[in-house]
């Protein structure tokens, strides 16, 4: 192996901050850590507030995996509750589940319709199974065709054009495939075996993985392709196109902002989320104690009002998937070839949608190709 005598990670997010741990711990190596932000956990970061809730500055962010060893090495770092996420959406004026359930139909539909189509949709799927909308779309059966132009028009094309700032048939089948119909009565929005909050919040469960007397933190630190020399090995988990100062132009991104409210009562909505596809500019509504069952006369609410990413004014947060985006992505990949000591990592830098377990298996899986192949 070649050797390399400074470790570098740039990056505080899940990505970062296990390939920093697995670095100092694993390997016995130091490592320094870059974060050009004033705060460590990246997307994930959250704090008190005056309220005494646990406000999770970047949206809402609900840890969920059916990897056993992803879950025991994070609470390694941090205990979980047991929160199982339920999302509600306004529809047709009425509040309901969402992602569309047998429930759901059951609310919307008038009663013999809803039989109907439940009676249909249980014998032509397994109980529990999840049908991309677009499967019905195709279906020769009117029925499912009347349904799958219901739950688009209702719910999914305000949605992702609010969203993503495009029609929902523009979008990349990695995108629609992730827009389920849910052959249940589970109002739960994720099924996995390991659910939940840590119970100390993210941020301190990223400070637990960072605290290691090999590794160097640096905040309010941009790390550039300027500082790179021969004998380092670095992790790099920003933009890919940042690191290579938008040579072939910006990738598309879109944004997010958040306008946060105290309410003088307990509780605003009946779920930490509520969903808005048909009415308002903002998608959604976040309520945050929920997560950690916090208690408080008042309550903390944002509402998230999508917006394009526009460089050095709003923060990265979804890759666009188009065509045109992809094509852009792989020339960076192919610059970056030049790089053999550089590891581009996480959802910026890899340009794709990782989940946070995701980003812990990407990087618990890149530690071992580089360090151990």
């Amino acid at each position: 192996m070649e050797k390399f005598n400074i470790n570098i990670v740039v990056g505080t997010g899940f990505s970062g901050a296990t390939m920093a741990r697995l670095i100092a711990e694993v390997q016995n190596e130091p490592v320094i850590v870059y974060e050009q932000r004033p705060h460590i956990a990246g997307n994930a970061y959250d704090y008190k507030d005056d309220n005494r809730i646990t406000v999770h500055h970047y949206g809402s962010h609900i840890f969920h995996t059916d990897n056993k060893d992803v879950f025991d090495f994070l609470s390694r770092f941090g205990s979980f509750n047991h929160y199982k996420h339920s999302v509600h959406g306004v529809i047709n004026g009425k509040e309901t589940y969402i992602p569309f359930n047998l429930n759901t139909l059951r609310d919307l539909f008038p009663p013999k319709e809803s039989q109907n189509l439940r009676c249909k949709l249980l014998t032509s799927y397994a109980y529990g199974s999840k049908i991309p909308i677009l499967e019905f779309q195709k279906s020769e059966d009117q029925d499912f065709q009347k349904l799958a132009s219901f739950i688009y028009k209702k719910i999914f094309k305000g949605y992702s054009q609010k969203q993503w700032g495009t029609s929902f048939s523009q979008l990349d089948k990695s995108v629609t495939d992730r827009v389920p119909v849910y052959i249940s009565e589970d109002n739960k929005y994720f099924q996995d075996a390991y659910q939940g909050i840590p119970l100390a919040g993210y941020t301190q469960l990223i400070a637990n993985m960072l605290d290691h007397p090999l590794i160097d933190l640096r905040l309010n630190a941009k790390f550039t392709k300027s500082m790179l020399t021969s004998n380092m090995r670095v992790f790099y988990t920003g933009p890919i196109d940042d690191f290579f100062e938008m040579e072939f132009g910006p990738l598309p991104y879109r944004s997010l902002n958040f306008e946060f409210e105290t309410i003088g009562r307990p509780f605003f909505q009946n779920s930490s989320v509520v969903n808005y596809p048909e009415t308002e500019a903002f998608t959604r509504i976040h309520e945050f104690k929920y997560y950690l069952s916090e208690s408080s006369e008042k309550s903390t609410i944002c509402r998230e009002y999508p917006q394009d990413f526009v460089p050095g004014e709003n923060e990265p947060y979804y890759p666009l998937f188009t065509k045109d985006a992809k094509d852009l992505y792989l020339r960076y990949v192919e610059c970056a070839k030049q790089y053999p000591n550089v590891f581009f990592l996480g959802r910026l830098a890899e340009y794709k949608y990782y989940d946070m377990d995701d980003a812990v298996i990407r990087a618990l899986a890149l530690f071992k190709e580089v360090f151990y192949a």
